[in-house]
């Protein structure tokens, strides 16, 4: 989710939209293909779909032959997800079908288990503020790629709840928004798990992201004692649809050792990455500091790069389909994850250092 919210320490207000659903089984088959024989978001262009136990209610996914990533993001948008709205049964289908992405990726759990779950509080109604609240649980699933060294860690982390079904039980099946953003940290966590990081590497899928960026301040609030601290977030939020052809990079304006990063993975990538969207302008259309699950570990003082698409027509609305994602576009932008993910871990030692001068120079210390 990227909405008009404003996180400030204490509070959250967050606003969707309604629309009418369409079919999220894929059309294109040629661009399919095409995405295909691109690696199709897949990394080191394997293609690990057939060997997957095919979900019941998603087998157009599986019959459609798509690489790994489209894979992924075709069955967490599929309608027997239902929307994945936290506390829903969607969403504990869309839980368990990434506990055992974890499994087959190969990744550690941080403690006893990949689930962590945590309790937060929501207005009944966010239209009424006299409506009362409710508290809610939330699971977080945090895997662990080792590094060669585990002195500090970079958390790369997606939200996997949506906003679940509309007033007229249309479902807003949430594919760019975010299960884009879920298939390609996978992807990422598939790349460190077949090339061991530098660094630490903590692959944090976030619930309750709608409506609060509740998990990932769960998370910021009580880090795993089990986990080596985090030094930089990659945030991953809706990746798979832009009409331009075009993405940002947010985060260089706050860290500005950031930006050679981002220019060298741009220079590199199928598609055109731009950096912004991070300046204080007092409209939060133009600044997403605060707007997705990078914005609790901003206020906490760590770095961000948060990578993802202009709002668009589909935000939030029942057509944000897996029918609308470009797939040749997504493979470009999860072979970028990669890179990028890549070039932060072998950066992260300096990247620390120009993080402790800013703060150093904004604080006065």
């Amino acid at each position: 989710m990227r909405t008009l919210s404003l996180l400030a320490l204490g509070s959250v207000v967050a606003l969707a939209a309604c629309g009418e659903p369409t079919v999220s089984a894929p059309e294109d088959d040629a661009a399919i293909e095409a995405a295909n024989e691109t690696g199709g978001g897949v990394a080191d262009g394997a293609d690990a779909g057939a060997a997957r136990p095919v979900i019941a209610g998603a087998e157009a996914c599986f019959e459609s032959e798509l690489a790994d990533a489209l894979l992924d993001m075709c069955v967490l948008s599929a309608d027997v997800m239902a929307g994945r709205l936290v506390e829903t049964d969607g969403n504990a289908l869309a839980r368990d079908y990434l506990l055992q992405r974890y499994d087959e990726i190969g990744l550690e759990p941080v403690g006893e288990s990949f689930v962590h779950a945590f309790d937060f509080e929501r207005p009944i109604d966010f239209r009424n503020p006299d409506a009362g609240r409710e508290t809610l649980t939330g699971y977080n699933l945090i895997g662990r790629v080792p590094g060669r060294q585990s002195s500090r860690a970079i958390a790369i982390t997606a939200h996997y709840d949506h906003i679940g079904p509309g007033e007229n039980n249309e479902i807003f099946n949430g594919a760019d928004d975010n299960a884009s953003g879920v298939a390609a940290m996978l992807a990422v966590a598939r790349h460190f798990a077949e090339n061991p990081p530098e660094h630490d590497i903590l692959i944090v899928a976030f619930d309750a992201e709608e409506g609060g960026l509740n998990g990932a301040r769960a998370f910021v609030a009580a880090p795993p004692a089990q986990a080596a601290p985090v030094a930089l977030n990659f945030n991953l939020d809706m990746l798979g649809y832009s009409p331009d052809g075009d993405i940002w990079a947010a985060g260089s304006y706050h860290t500005p050792a950031l930006l050679p990063i981002i220019e060298a993975a741009a220079a590199d990538a199928s598609v055109t990455l731009e950096a912004g969207y991070d300046r204080p302008t007092g409209d939060p259309r133009e600044d997403w500091t605060l707007l997705s699950d990078h914005g609790p570990f901003h206020v906490a003082g760590i770095p961000f790069l948060y990578l993802g698409v202009e709002d668009h027509e589909h935000y939030h609305q029942a057509s944000d389909e897996f029918n609308t994602i470009d797939p040749v576009f997504y493979a470009g932008v999860v072979a970028l994850s990669i890179d990028l993910a890549e070039r932060l871990d072998a950066q992260l030692p300096a990247l620390s250092d120009a993080a402790s001068q800013v703060d150093e120079g904004l604080t006065g210390n």
